[in-house]
């Protein structure tokens, strides 16, 4: 078979590699067994166990941190993307006295520790006469850090794409802003969207650290609940565990749904029903240019390209 980039697997690979998933759901399950009889022995499950978590005043506690959390997480996930996006074209640009700092910038954000960053603003900045609260040292360190590393996620995902993207850009009478603004960064969005999302779900479990400057979040509302002597530590780790995983989902599950949509856009696309059989954004196969060439060519084109652009 020539469809593959790799060797097809004859009757005895495959008959081995059903062994082995076999072999390693078994273990799986094995350790899963053995994990939930020593919770069931200790009495992990008991009623009693679990008594903490039927009082309302614990869960209107445990509503009110999920929202400090949310509320740190989308300002510090919006503003690493603009962030980011900013450094990124920075560090793309064709003059040395732009590229050079940002670059700089870029790197040490990147290498600093994020809880770094944090105990930085908050117990670091008092000494120069600076207060700051703890929900603005917990967004600023994170943006700094996230929004540096969605730099170099968007840098490579741009410069990953064919030179031919850009000179053809150019040739069709783009500016450098539309170049990037049409061309390569909705090329390049789309491309890293999986790697941008996985760093938005590392930047929401980052809030966690917040709890060691008390910034009152959930690690820290748990901490608080498991503090005193009996407390449920284990039942504890599994409802705020339980609700950082659920929170990963749904922000996976956004952008799943984010990607299908821009994959479906006509918009995006570009497509018209008016355009003949030979329009490129009738096929697959046609590429960004070529779209953004037709539309210039009915009057859709950069505004920074002449007064008569719509």
């Amino acid at each position: 078979m020539t469809s593959v980039l790799y060797d097809v697997p004859g009757p005895k690979a495959i008959l081995r590699n059903r062994l082995l998933g076999v072999v390693t759901v078994l273990v799986v399950l094995a350790l899963l067994g053995f994990i939930g009889y020593r919770f069931y022995e200790s009495g992990q499950f008991d009623a009693s166990r679990w008594y903490v978590f039927t009082f309302s005043a614990v869960w209107t506690q445990i509503f009110g941190a999920l929202g400090r959390t949310l509320a740190a997480f989308a300002l510090a996930g919006l503003l690493s993307l603009m962030l980011g996006f900013v450094l990124a074209i920075g560090r793309l640009s064709d003059h040395a006295w732009v590229r050079v700092p940002v670059t700089v910038i870029t790197e040490f954000f990147r290498a600093v520790p994020v809880l770094v960053l944090m105990m930085l603003l908050y117990y670091g900045l008092p000494v120069l006469g600076v207060k700051m609260e703890p929900y603005w040292a917990v967004v600023l360190a994170l943006m700094v850090y996230n929004g540096s590393v969605l730099a170099e996620v968007l840098r490579a995902g741009i410069e990953s794409l064919p030179r031919g993207q850009k000179e053809a850009g150019f040739a069709i009478g783009l500016r450098k802003s539309g170049v990037m603004r049409l061309i390569l960064l909705p090329q390049a969005i789309r491309a890293m969207l999986p790697v941008i999302v996985a760093q938005l779900v590392v930047t929401l479990k980052d809030t966690a650290l917040g709890f060691i400057i008390t910034y009152p979040e959930l690690l820290y509302f748990a901490k608080q609940l498991t503090s005193q002597q009996g407390r449920p530590v284990l039942q504890s780790a599994f409802v705020i565990g339980g609700i950082y995983i659920v929170m990963c989902l749904i922000l996976s599950g956004v952008a799943r749904w984010l990607e299908i949509r821009t994959r479906r856009s006509p918009k995006l696309k570009g497509y018209t029903p008016d355009a003949g059989d030979r329009d490129p954004r009738l096929h697959g196969d046609g590429t960004v240019t070529e779209v953004i060439a037709m539309q210039r060519g009915s009057g859709k084109f950069d505004m920074g390209n002449g007064p008569g652009g719509v």
